[in-house]
């Protein structure tokens, strides 16, 4: 079967070990089964795999991907969960799990013609969103949704910074908090992102580090280094900072001293369960909520894709279609 396979760990020049090709069909475990990949999305995991985070090289070649909609081995419409783990090991949540894994660390990716996951792992794909739309759910999305509706703990009528608009999380964000009922500004160093982040749900959009009409109850920060400052400074007292991911750098100053004395928050959240990746596709029927993508590649061409991401030349989620 033809997949997008990392083949050498670079991280200087993660694409060097990006290989496009035919695989062998997967190895199906019990308990496990099999889908047809109707569409995978592209998502920042991917670089940082051909970076070797998460993905040593002992373990390679391995097909990447953690997103795919498709047919299960019973012709039912899915989406597949990604997080490989056992929920009664993390208490009843398989994020917790000390073991678990996504798709694509210790197991071969979506990024192909087929990919093998855990029965528990399918959840059914609403008749309402497409394959490409549904691709989008299992990271970015998913991650969005655990943000706001469980860590951050808002409810509507709150206020929420979203730092970075564009990435995957961000856009998910923007549009959730939208749909919520939150409050939403938004920020981003490009004046197009901007605009497309007001037509995503945005109240107010600004740019990188700029002061905001309020104080908010909460932050949702993907970006890290960069932006950790104007986060902390964002906050009302006792507001929160969901932190699920640092694209500009894992080590900003804490200030810890504003972090007590405004008795503020920081927690950090990782993808989500099963339960809430089947509550998020049933929360975009009922709102009409959808995915923002900004370009649907064959498979074929899948360097493109890592390669405009690499770039930072995209706003919302690039999607493969075999």
């Amino acid at each position: 079967m033809f997949a997008v396979t990392a083949t050498k760990i670079d991280a200087d020049d993660p694409l060097a070990g990006l290989t496009t090709g035919e695989r062998p069909e997967p190895e199906v475990p019990d308990g496990w089964t099999t889908v047809t990949v109707k569409a995978a999305a592209l998502n920042h995991h991917d670089l940082w795999s051909l970076k070797g985070v998460g993905l040593p090289a002992d373990r390679l070649p391995m097909i990447l991907g953690c997103d795919a909609s498709g047919i299960d081995a019973d012709g039912n419409e899915v989406i597949v969960h990604s997080v490989i783990g056992d929920p009664d090991r993390g208490g009843g949540d398989e994020t917790l799990d000390p073991k678990r894994s996504l798709l694509s660390e210790a197991h071969p990716g979506t990024l192909a013609e087929r990919v093998a996951v855990p029965r528990r792992n399918l959840v059914p794909k609403p008749a309402e969103l497409s394959f490409e739309e549904a691709a989008c759910l299992p990271t970015a999305w998913l991650t969005a949704y655990r943000m706001l509706f469980d860590k951050a703990g808002l409810e509507p009528g709150s206020s929420v910074l979203v730092q970075g608009a564009g990435g995957g999380v961000a856009s998910a964000a923007i549009a959730l908090a939208s749909a919520a009922g939150f409050r939403v500004y938004a920020t981003s160093r490009s004046e197009d992102k901007r605009r497309r982040a007001q037509e995503l749900g945005a109240d107010l959009a600004l740019e990188t580090g700029a002061r905001l009409p309020e104080r908010v109850d909460a932050v949702i920060e993907t970006v890290g280094q960069a932006t950790w400052a104007h986060s902390l400074k964002s906050l009302r007292p006792g507001g929160r900072i969901v932190v699920s991911g640092a694209t500009s750098g894992q080590v900003p100053p804490a200030e810890l001293n504003r972090v007590f004395f405004l008795q503020l928050q920081v927690i950090g959240s990782t993808m989500g369960t099963r339960g809430q990746l089947e509550r998020l596709a049933r929360f975009l029927v009922k709102t009409g909520v959808r995915p923002a993508i900004d370009r649907t590649l064959p498979l074929r061409d899948a360097r493109d894709g890592f390669a405009a991401m690499a770039d930072g030349d995209l706003f919302g989620k690039i999607v493969f279609t075999p």
